[in-house]
């Protein structure tokens, strides 16, 4: 019999390459990865992320984070501004377009949630969760403390005038 732990390891990839083929084929404009960076830039109320805070919080590197946003700037989702105070630093916003681009994906992306956690309660995802970043801190030896904690709508350029 195989221990539980080999069987888990790989249902988690399993799962991810579902989770990512069907996020893809949900968008037409955006692919699931980018998504998954608008998703987090959300995460940043205060100030406008950079492409090093945008890497730790998706747990991939400033290269992949890079090759997103070129994407996402190329269809006028997200534009770079420099930085105020440290003129090295680009710092990321999204779009007036990006704005339309959500609110018409809204309800859709809530019935795919309602039908990816339908059965499960709310107290099972929190187990879930938790065990997960348990793991996560076994691979990076620590938790992200990069990763606001309040969610909400992020800088636009426009807030940025």
């Amino acid at each position: 019999m195989m221990p539980p732990q080999f069987g888990l390891f790989g249902l988690l990839f399993a799962f991810m390459n579902r989770l990512q083929a069907a996020g893809d084929s949900f968008y037409r404009e955006i692919t699931c990865k980018q998504w998954f960076l608008l998703a987090c830039m959300n995460l940043y109320t205060k100030e406008a992320p950079t492409a090093n805070d945008l890497a730790q919080t998706m747990g991939c590197s400033r290269q992949n984070v890079k090759e997103i946003i070129t994407g996402l700037i190329k269809k006028e989702i997200l534009l770079l501004k420099q930085d105020k105070s440290d003129k090295r630093k680009q710092r990321i916003y999204v779009t007036t377009k990006y704005k339309r681009h959500a609110k018409k994906y809204q309800d859709k992306e809530e019935d795919f949630l309602k039908t990816l956690f339908h059965g499960i309660s709310d107290n099972d995802i929190k187990k879930v969760f938790q065990i997960i970043s348990k793991m996560e801190k076994n691979l990076t030896g620590e938790v992200s403390d990069n990763v606001p904690e309040i969610i909400g709508p992020h800088p636009t350029q426009e807030d940025n005038k």
